[in-house]
């Protein structure tokens, strides 16, 4: 976390949290659109089904190591790009979830007194 003297570090952009995490497919959605590069050619290219490439780009599937260096073959983005924001969106969501913060603090407190 950014702290500088007499600036609250909630206010900070580099600190705040999305409301809703960002899911990769979002990025690749904007990346192909900006290179003119429909969904169909790009599921060809990489050698995946439509539905499979819409369901990344939909955020209804997970980028895996697979997806990920398929894509840096196709597009010359670093694998690691998209693995990492995938691992972001994953732990937000997961951070998003009440019940499971909620599960992490009775561990914490189990964990305090051991």
């Amino acid at each position: 976390m950014i702290t500088l003297p007499g600036i609250n570090p909630d206010m900070i952009a580099n600190n705040l949290t999305p409301f809703e995490p960002t899911h990769p497919g979002e990025i690749l959605r904007e990346e192909i659109e900006c290179r003119g590069i429909s969904q169909t050619k790009l599921a060809n290219e990489i050698g995946v089904k439509v539905s499979l490439l819409n369901e990344l780009i939909n955020g209804k599937r997970d980028f895996t190591i697979e997806y990920a260096l398929l894509l840096e073959a196709a597009l010359g983005i670093d694998a690691d790009l998209w693995i990492n924001l995938q691992t972001s969106y994953t732990k937000a969501k997961a951070k998003n979830d009440s019940s499971f913060m909620a599960r992490l603090a009775n561990i914490r407190k189990v964990a305090a007194v051991l």
